[in-house]
């Protein structure tokens, strides 16, 4: 039996912005507030919808002229590796990982900026406070998970649960270590530990084809996508 969709939030913004994606294309993002928890199995169904979190807020795309962005999921109980993937998994045996609640503090704090500066994905520096309140404070479960080289924090995954789903909320790396393709390492050990958690899926955002910079999200098969209000699976 499907959970009970809770009032959808507060409606805090739904202005219309240039869409950082695609080229001459208007974005709408309705943006909800939820001043409490949402419930597992609440969270679980908004994912299906494609629901997005930033902070204490869910959103997901309402633009007016285009339905590029889909929302993307790997069902974890068919998920298998490509070779290439698992290439990439001897080459990051030597990188320690641990779990644990969401931090807040200069370490990852320079982190994150190395990742979007170095890689052009911001102009300017975030401050602590916008991070905190981007990542790590939650209207959901939040978790981090960190990758360690030795004793250098190299990878930062924020993780959002449901019951038998997880969203990937967000990931940052160390630049100076691209060629070990960190990203593709998170989301392959994810999916691995979410299965073996006992969830069914794991979601990786919104996926659009004519964007380069989210390529690496169909590389995962199989992978679900939401095409016209259905999930499309998507094999080898």
């Amino acid at each position: 039996m499907k959970p009970r969709f809770p009032e959808e939030g507060i409606l805090i913004d739904a202005t219309p912005h240039e869409c950082p994606y695609l080229p001459n294309q208007t974005a709408v993002l309705p943006t909800r507030w939820y001043p409490e928890t949402i419930a597992p199995e609440t969270f679980d169904a908004l994912l299906e919808r494609s629901d997005r979190r930033v902070g204490q807020t869910l959103y997901r795309p309402q633009c007016p002229s285009c339905s590029a962005c889909k929302a993307i999921r790997i069902p974890l109980a068919d998920f298998s590796p490509s070779k290439s993937q698992r290439r990439v998994l001897r080459q990051n045996e030597d990188i320690r990982i641990t779990r644990g609640p969401p931090s807040v503090d200069s370490r990852r704090l320079d982190l994150f900026n190395r990742h979007k500066l170095e890689r052009k994905l911001a102009e300017s520096p975030t401050s602590i406070e916008h991070y905190a309140n981007w990542l790590a404070v939650s209207c959901v479960h939040t978790m981090e998970i960190d990758y360690w080289l030795q004793d250098d924090l190299v990878g930062v995954s924020i993780l959002d649960l449901g019951a038998t789903s997880a969203s990937s909320a967000y990931f940052y790396f160390d630049p100076s270590h691209s060629e070990r393709s960190l990203g593709t390492f998170s989301v392959v050990n994810e999916a691995e530990w979410l299965l073996s958690r006992g969830l069914r899926y794991f979601y990786l955002g919104l996926w659009i084809e004519e964007c380069s910079a989210m390529a690496y999200k169909s590389r995962f098969h199989p992978h679900e996508r939401l095409e016209d209000g259905a999930w499309v699976r998507f094999n080898k």
